[in-house]
Order: structure tokens, then sequence, then C-alpha cells
């Protein structure tokens, strides 16, 4: 059998990986001459792997539809908002998503709330969770459409898989008693099974009033803040202090 035929095999059963590490070896001999027949092997099955991390990682990514293209590394720390590096560190190390606990950011408009919820998310998917963004009008939007054209359990079953759920805006408006009965069922699915991150102009201690129905607030918030951890930024609108800056 020769190599071609070998590469050829190798793409035939996806170890596309394991086909281009094996080029590499044969395009560069003197490269990999001393190495032995199981290191070689090794360096094969560990291209093979990396490159299966890597489209699962694009995958993840196109499947979350996160609002912005966010990376930890981009967080401006330099604002006065409230936000510290070893708080933030604590989050990206994502043991609240392993252990299904929320997070709350609230802040005024222009805060960077939705910055950093897209940053976590990023991180979320390169470490291999799975992931959805959704504006929270477009949540139930798409809810309400559900109901409509009878796909409502399939996205419930969609949403209670997702190991982090990412609700962005909430709170904006007071909902009606159809979408309080929808939160309900999506946080009662999620309780105890994944992670959902919110993102709010409007304090918690006012979120009873925004779902606007006292039994089902009290039966949502206890779902929702029993066990989250809340991170409060302050200060000026972000995009008006970058505006501020001389350029270099």
């Amino acid at each position: 059998m020769n190599h071609q035929h070998t590469l050829q095999l190798l793409h035939s059963l996806r170890l596309t990986g394991m086909a281009d590490a094996l080029a590499q070896q044969l395009d560069q001999p003197t490269t990999y001459e001393e190495l032995g027949f199981f290191e070689r092997l090794s360096l094969l099955v560990n291209s093979e792997s990396t490159c299966r991390d890597n489209r699962k990682i694009v995958r993840l990514l196109r499947q979350a539809k996160l609002r912005l293209n966010a990376h930890p590394a981009d967080i401006d720390y330099r604002a006065r908002r409230g936000l510290h590096k070893d708080t933030l560190a604590q989050l990206l190390q994502l043991d609240w998503i392993r252990h299904h606990r929320n997070l709350l950011i609230e802040g005024a408009t222009g805060t960077g709330k939705t910055f950093l919820a897209c940053a976590l998310g990023q991180t979320a998917c390169e470490h291999g969770f799975s992931v959805r963004y959704f504006r929270a009008s477009r949540l139930f939007e798409m809810l309400t459409v559900a109901h409509g054209d009878g796909s409502f359990g399939k996205l419930l079953a969609q949403l209670a898989k997702t190991e982090l759920l990412i609700i962005d805006d909430w709170g904006l408006d007071i909902l009606t008693q159809q979408q309080r009965n929808d939160l309900l069922e999506v946080v009662e699915d999620r309780h105890g099974r994944g992670a959902t991150l919110i993102t709010s102009q409007l304090p918690s201690t006012h979120w009873h009033e925004a779902i606007g129905e006292p039994t089902l607030a009290d039966a949502i918030l206890d779902r929702l803040l029993h066990n989250a951890t809340k991170l409060q930024l302050k200060g000026e609108s972000m995009r008006k202090i970058h505006h501020s800056v001389d350029p270099l």
C-alpha cells in the first residue's frame, strides 16, 4: 500500500487530522526519522484529537450564536465599574457551569454586560460546553412562534439540554401571562441540569415586579436566584469612555 492510498483512506474515514500529520511526516522525513513507531503514531493520534477538538469548538460557537465575538483577553479592567480580575478569573474556570449554577450580570446600559456574557460564552464553547445566546425579547418571540407551529416541546428540550443558556437584556418589559408561563417552563426544565446567565439593566430586587404575577414570579425567581452569583457593574458607559479616548 503506497503513501497516497493511505492518505486517501484516512480522509475517507474522516481522520483528516491524522492524514494531515502523516502528510507532514512524509514531507519532512528527516525531522521524524529518529522517532520510533509508537512515537510517530502518538503524534498522528494527538493531531487527530486536536483536529476534532477544534471542529467541535467551531460547531459549538456556530450553535451558540453569540452576539459579539468577545474574548476574555479583551476585557477592559481600567474603568471603575466594579469588575475585578480575580472575580472574573474564578468565573472563567467555569465551575459554576459544571455545577449548574446561575450568573446574573447587572448594570446600566453600556457597562459591558453583553460583552462579558459573550466572553464567558466563548470560553465555555472553547471548553466543550454547549451554549445558546438569546436576547430576552427574541427568546420569548421564538417560544411564541413554537406554540403556533407545534415545536414548543422540541424547543424546550433543546433549551433543557443546553449547558449554558445566556439571556441578554432581561427585564426591559413586563411579561405577559404567556411569557410568564413559558419562562417557568424553561427554568423548571433547566433547574439542576444547566447554568443560566442573565444580563439586566434592572436590579434583581425589581425582577418580581417585571415578571408581574406574584405566584409565578416566586416560582421563577426561586429557580433563578437561589444558587446564583451576582456581578454588579457600575460607572459610565464603556462606549462613552472608549469614544472619549484620543487615538494613539
